[in-house]
């Protein structure tokens, strides 16, 4: 591809950032601990409108992601991209909204497989905000 053909940044709707998220296994999550912000790649499925991921149980990022509140959602960020360095295209999508530790009914039948293992602790990020954009050529 010309480096200098013109490209374009395109914003993507809501469903067509939840078709990309779809299509990928990493992504990063983004939240505040005890230091302050941190963000770490994380294994994850998209169960309807909503993003799950699994932790360590009672590990540092399973326990900055608990509340003393029953029900209560710990505010995070979710980020998954994808870019061809080649062509300089490629997409990004990030999800804002309020995480969530899961009961074992709400688990029965989510398959997240995790690169590390060990992994017992579900957490469903419940979007308030989506959005996305494309560089295209």
């Amino acid at each position: 591809m010309d480096e200098a053909e013109p490209r374009r940044l395109v914003e993507l709707s809501p469903e067509e950032c939840f078709e990309l998220l779809a299509t990928e296994e990493v992504g990063r999550l983004a939240f505040n601990d005890l230091i302050g912000p941190a963000v770490v790649p994380v294994n994850y499925i998209v169960d309807g409108r909503t993003v799950v991921f699994k932790t360590a149980l009672g590990r540092w990022l399973d326990q900055s992601l608990s509340t003393s509140i029953v029900g209560a959602d710990v505010r995070v960020a979710f980020q998954v991209d994808d870019f061809d360095v080649a062509t300089r295209t490629g997409w990004s999508v990030l999800v804002r909204g309020g995480a969530h530790h899961l009961s074992p009914e709400e688990v029965a039948d989510l398959k997240v497989e995790s690169w590390a293992g060990g992994r017992e602790s579900y957490i469903r990020l419940t979007p308030q905000e989506v959005g996305g954009r494309r560089v295209q050529a």
